[in-house]
C-alpha cells in the first residue's frame, strides 16, 4: 500500500528506520550494512530525506549520525503513517479492547529499532489480563496487519528500552 506511494524501498526502509522510534539513530555505514545495499544507495536517500528537513545530521567524532526531526511540521504525521503501515495501530487497538487492566503496551525487539524484519514484538503489562484471549490475539492480529506478532504478558510494570506505546499511569 505505502509502497505504491513511497516508489524507494531504500527511502521507506529509511522512514521505518527513523520515525517508528523517534530515538533511532544511525550513520550512514551502518544503515548499508543493516538494509545489504551499498552506501551510495543509502547516502542518496539520506540526502533527500536531510535536505526536505525530516532527518537531521548530527557529527559524532568522525561519523556523521542521522535521525528524525522531530520539530518538523510533518513528523507527528509520518510517524502515524508508517505506524499505521506497520498495523501497530490495529495492534494497540486490539490489545486494549479486549485485554483487560491493560498497564503498558510496550513494543520490543528489531521493531522498536526501527528494524522491519516482518515480526512485532510486544510486551503487554497490567493486572487480571484475558489469558485466554491472547491466544486468539495473536493469529487474528497477524492475518490484520500481516506480520508475526509475539505477545508477551507481565503481571508487574517495566522499565523498557523499547518503544511504549501506551502507559496508563503516564496516559499515553
Amino acid at each position: 500500500m505505502l509502497e505504491s506511494l513511497i516508489t524507494s524501498k531504500t527511502r521507506l526502509r529509511l522512514l521505518i528506520k527513523f520515525f517508528v522510534n523517534s530515538k533511532t539513530q544511525s550513520h550512514l555505514r551502518g544503515l548499508a550494512d543493516e538494509f545489504g545495499e551499498s552506501t551510495n544507495a543509502i547516502r542518496k536517500e539520506l540526502n533527500n530525506l536531510t535536505q526536505a528537513g525530516f532527518l537531521v545530521k548530527e557529527s559524532d567524532k568522525n561519523k556523521i549520525a542521522y535521525k528524525a526531526n522531530v520539530t518538523h511540521p510533518f513528523f507527528s504525521n509520518i510517524q502515524d503513517i508508517i505506524r499505521k503501515y506497520l498495523g501497530l495501530d490495529k495492534l494497540l487497538e486490539q490489545i486494549l479492547e479486549r485485554m483487560g487492566e491493560v498497564s503498558q503496551v510496550i513494543l520490543v525487539g528489531d521493531l522498536s529499532k526501527g528494524i522491519d524484519s516482518g515480526k512485532i514484538d510486544v510486551v503487554v503489562t497490567g493486572d487480571n489480563l484475558n489469558e485466554s484471549y491472547i491466544l486468539n490475539l495473536s493469529n487474528k492480529i497477524e492475518e490484520m496487519i500481516d506480520r508475526k506478532v509475539v505477545l508477551t504478558l507481565l503481571a508487574d510494570r517495566m522499565v523498557s528500552t523499547g518503544l511504549v506505546l501506551f502507559d496508563k499511569e503516564v496516559g499515553a
